[in-house]
């Protein structure tokens, strides 16, 4: 499991609740293209959601994963909030980009308090900020055997001032971010809510200007890293080629409407883009490949907006030969059709992904 507290990163499991409800944080995704909130409790047969809900964003009001913006951003979680009747004020968020690095160590085998010693005196020697600069954890993956005595840790760090400029934002409307995760790690707790993990599987979000990939090996984290890859490429090409406006490339993206006699030029550009994005993800496989030889993956499960590019897994299972699939992070959630469209929720639940990661944590703080 991922994620880290305001003053140092913590990666902790989380625990079955042992009966009745237990308060959850409020995840809150804020991506480049949109602010995505989902509300969730614990109950003794698993998970329930209560509400859930996206907001665009201006282009810009988040750029590589850094509050450009905080008074707009400020004022569309608020709206949503309201619009979605949510007083729930302890949330949970995550970051990328370049803010913050995810880095595996190999390391000989030493007790905690050795190992937290040797981090904080050596860790100037895998990451590229200085060390005051950082908010910095680690976690002992504790991949060590009886004829093995080194270990592979996993090393987080991120950069004070972009996490700052959130909780400034988030106070000045009345929230405490009670947890700061790393999107891939969110990722990762979402899949383990709804699926066993005894399968090898790389977890793929695809966002408006990035993309997430973390890789589960039996049960660990094994590699992750973002990309400044995304949907929005793929928007931004149909827009100029075909001269259309943002809503109707948007549109021809999902495939909500057809692009007739302009098929070919729309499935040039798709191949042209999303080949990038495979070519991406092929190099994070190939990296895994040579490192866990005798674990192949079994999966490619896909999340976020860009995720639901029309014929995306399809292509990308050609190109990497992995069977390719769109994630439902509430495949196991239970709700109340009552108060959330069923059809709503199957449209936007691959963008919820991260999201709903962060909603099914307990509050730390």
């Amino acid at each position: 499991m991922g994620g880290f507290s305001l003053s140092n990163i913590k990666i902790p499991q989380i625990k079955p609740a042992s009966g009745g409800r237990e308060a959850l944080s409020l995840g809150l995704d804020i991506g480049s293209h949109a602010v995505k909130i989902c509300h969730m409790t614990k109950t003794e047969k698993g998970y329930k959601l209560l509400a859930l809900g996206s907001s665009m964003l201006p282009v810009g009001a988040v750029e590589d994963g850094t509050l450009q913006d905080p008074d707009t951003v400020a004022q569309s979680i608020s709206t949503l909030l309201k619009n979605l009747k949510i007083k729930q004020k302890k949330v949970a968020i995550s970051i990328s980009g370049y803010s913050v690095i995810v880095k595996k160590i190999n390391l000989a085998v030493m007790d905690d308090l050795a190992l937290d010693e040797y981090i904080q005196n050596e860790v100037g020697q895998y990451i590229p900020f200085d060390i005051e600069d950082v908010y910095l954890d680690y976690h002992d993956l504790k991949t060590n055997t009886e004829d093995y005595d080194r270990t592979d840790v996993m090393l987080v760090a991120a950069k004070k001032e972009v996490i700052g400029g959130y909780l400034h934002m988030l106070e000045s409307i009345g929230l405490q971010a009670v947890i700061v995760d790393v999107d891939g790690f969110a990722l990762e707790n979402c899949y383990e809510a709804n699926f066993a993990i005894d399968q090898n599987v790389a977890l793929v979000d695809v966002g408006a200007t990035k993309m997430s990939i973390n890789i589960i090996s039996q049960g660990i984290s094994v590699l992750a890293r973002d990309v400044v890859v995304g949907s929005r490429q793929l928007t931004e090409r149909i827009q100029d080629r075909l001269g259309l406006s943002t809503e109707d490339a948007e549109a021809l993206k999902v495939g909500r409407i057809q692009a007739e006699e302009r098929q070919k030029e729309l499935e040039d550009i798709f191949i042209s883009t999303c080949t990038q994005w495979a070519l991406e993800i092929k190099k994070a496989i190939d990296l895994y490949n040579t490192n866990y030889p005798d674990a192949p993956l079994s999966k490619l499960i896909l999340s976020g907006g860009g995720a639901r590019v029309a014929g995306l897994e399809h292509f990308l299972q050609e190109e990497t030969g992995i069977p390719a699939e769109i994630f439902d992070p509430f495949a196991k959630i239970e709700f109340d059709q009552k108060k959330i469209d069923p059809a709503y929720l199957q449209y936007i639940a691959p963008e919820m992904a991260i999201a709903t990661g962060l909603a099914i944590r307990p509050p730390e703080l």
